[in-house]
């Protein structure tokens, strides 16, 4: 049937490097341009990490995301999702420090600690821009992505309860799904769920169908009626599984942080590029793709007004 399909765009990341692609946005008014290109291209959510401008690393910093958050409000009425993730390397509260600051519609929260294995990405290249990108790749070796249960509680508190944000809940595998079911039944999420499918990272389930079909059963069996999901898939395989996400009654992820290659192995030009690809799809499978107050709706978001910009 005919329904509304929600795009999100994940513009930078800290999962790639300046390194692996001239288009990936690293300064704030790059970040920003990135942004509203994706929302004019039929994203209705932008998710949302920030870089050092001098060097691109992965940043926290409240400051680099003032780089880029108040354009992107005054020239676009799309969700503004700030990343709770960071990266592996911070701590929770430098993780925290922008959404608490910013308070936005939207975070991410990763549901579970994990090993986020990216040092595999370091044997493509012999040469780098910048001395940190190796490095941080090579430290996922040895170094989890942590989110404890108290951490996971700490975020549900401080970014929900407190702030009002409602949460993309990023499932990489079937233990995910098992602990945002217990917090439903404990009652510390409420629905309407908005739980997006992670594939294709090492560490967590792989990007197949096999895969995304075992995900959606398990959620569906312990979610119920409670959750609306959304699919992503790293590299390559974005929009392959992207496309069968909608099929099976799904939203999906696209974005550079996800992917910087096209299926057919070409670098991406940007992210609006993928945005739009998906939304053909969309529609061409007979649906729409919902704008951002239609998704503030389905989601039950607190609107963009309370948005510290």
């Amino acid at each position: 049937m005919k329904r509304k399909v929600i795009i999100t765009c994940a513009v930078t990341g800290s999962i790639y490097t300046p390194t692996m692609s001239p288009y990936l946005p690293v300064t704030g008014p790059e970040i920003a341009k990135a942004s509203i290109d994706a929302a004019e291209a039929g994203a209705s959510i932008i998710h949302l990490h920030a870089r050092d401008p001098e060097t691109g690393k992965p940043s926290a910093n409240v400051e680099h995301f003032h780089g880029f958050i108040p354009q992107i409000h005054q020239a676009s009425d799309a969700v503004l999702n700030i990343s709770t993730g960071g990266s592996s390397l911070m701590s929770l509260d430098e993780r925290l420090a922008p959404a608490r600051h910013i308070k936005p519609e939207m975070c991410s929260l990763n549901m579970g600690s994990m090993n986020f294995g990216i040092f595999t990405l370091k044997d493509r290249f012999d040469e780098w821009k910048h001395e940190w990108e190796p490095a941080l790749l090579d430290a996922t070796r040895k170094t989890i992505f942590k989110n404890t249960y108290e951490d996971i509680e700490t975020i549900l508190s401080d970014l929900g309860d407190n702030d009002g944000a409602r949460f993309e809940f990023e499932c990489y595998d079937m233990g995910h799904i098992e602990t945002l079911a217990y917090y439903l039944r404990k009652g510390l999420v409420k629905a309407p769920l908005y739980v997006q499918f992670v594939l294709g990272v090492m560490g967590g389930a792989g990007s197949s169908p096999e895969n995304l079909m075992a995900m959606k059963s398990t959620a569906d069996r312990l979610l119920g009626d409670n959750y609306h999901f959304s699919v992503l898939a790293a590299g390559s395989n974005q929009i392959p599984i992207a496309t069968l996400g909608v099929i099976l009654g799904g939203n999906v992820r696209v974005g550079l942080e996800d992917s910087l290659i096209t299926p057919e192995k070409n670098l991406a030009t940007s992210s609006a590029e993928q945005v739009d690809r998906i939304k053909t799809i969309i529609e061409a499978l007979g649906h729409e793709v919902a704008k951002p107050d239609e998704v503030r709706d389905i989601l039950s978001l607190k609107g963009r007004d309370g948005i510290r910009t």
